[in-house]
């Protein structure tokens, strides 16, 4: 038993050995066909309500991808109106002030304030002159006194409500008036823009490739609906160790083709980067020493609009040099 297993290893061995070979002597390298991914999330939570696409649809910038369900706007946004109402008139009535009618009735206050203070004031003339011809008693001269204070602080009591009145509200009032105000249309302006939420729209031009919930299901906030690739980002993705890195400049063009559908294609390589982990490496017989570090070659097709009907992670055969 264990000399059929040894035999089976060395086969492997072999079998791998030579695929290798084969793979150096062809001068070709190995990479794959990728494109630059793009996710659709959620920023409140719903429910889907409609789907608008199907996967493998291509869709223009700003186009609606999903219709979220959110009965809590509604109700927010009769409360966020109800607080704008409210606002306006508290600032409306800072600045205005008080109404005609209020400041009759502190005038027609005044007045009669007024009266009583002038006849106070004669009161106490009268009753000092007694007093000094000691006619009347102290006791009667001080209760005169007390109620002329009392009618003097009254009206003066008055006399600065009713300039207040004219003056209408202090800055500071007017200026907390104003910033209820703001406040509450702050309050409704995010609930319009909450409302605006709930159609998720491609952000760019994409080609939908899957659609993660269906009709009925909740989306959290930050949850991804709808992935899908850019247009036009179409790129092709080699590895290659240090020892042959060099023969490759960025910027430099090369040829390509595509073993599944025999396609030719030329391209520049636009970024040349090193790779942290051997688990990167999209070549399939890699030929290099454990020390050596490895580096990633991106290159861009000419022809994005050809590029564009490849199928992604399909093979591309580098030519080496």
């Amino acid at each position: 038993m264990k000399m059929e297993k040894l035999l089976v290893w060395v086969a492997c061995m072999v079998l791998a050995g030579s695929c290798k070979e084969k793979a150096q002597r062809s001068g070709v390298l190995e990479g794959r066909i990728k494109r630059e991914t793009i996710s659709v999330t959620t920023k409140i939570p719903g429910k889907v309500k409609e789907i608008y696409v199907v996967e493998g649809q291509e869709v223009g910038r700003d186009s609606v991808l999903i219709e979220l369900d959110i009965p809590e706007i509604a109700p927010k946004r009769q409360q966020a109106k109800g607080a704008v109402t409210a606002a306006k008139a508290q600032y409306e009535m800072a600045v205005k002030g008080a109404t005609d009618n209020q400041i009759k009735q502190l005038e027609a206050k005044q007045r009669g304030l007024v009266e009583q203070y002038e006849f106070a004031r004669k009161s106490i003339d009268r009753l000092n002159q007694l007093l000094k011809d000691s006619m009347i008693a102290p006791q009667r001269y001080d209760e005169a006194y007390a109620r002329f204070q009392g009618a003097k602080a009254q009206l003066d009591a008055v006399n600065a409500e009713l300039e207040d009145a004219r003056r209408g509200a202090r800055k500071e009032m007017k200026e907390a008036a104003k910033g209820q105000e703001q406040r509450a249309l702050g309050a409704l302006e995010e609930v319009e823009v909450a409302s605006g939420e709930r159609l998720l729209r491609a952000p760019d031009a994409m080609t939908v490739e899957t659609i993660t919930l269906r009709k009925g299901e909740l989306a959290t906030p930050g949850y991804v609906i709808v992935n899908g690739y850019l247009s036009g980002s179409t790129f092709f993705r080699f590895t290659i160790p240090e020892s042959k890195i060099a023969a490759y400049k960025q910027g430099q063009q090369v040829s390509l083709s595509i073993p599944y559908n025999n396609q030719r294609i030329t391209g520049k390589i636009i970024a040349i980067r090193q790779l942290a982990r051997y688990a990167d490496i999209t070549s399939a017989y890699p030929d290099y020493e454990m020390s050596e570090a490895i580096y990633e070659l991106k290159v861009r097709p000419d022809d994005q609009s050809l590029a564009a009907t490849l199928l992604v992670n399909a093979t591309a055969i580098l030519e080496t040099k």
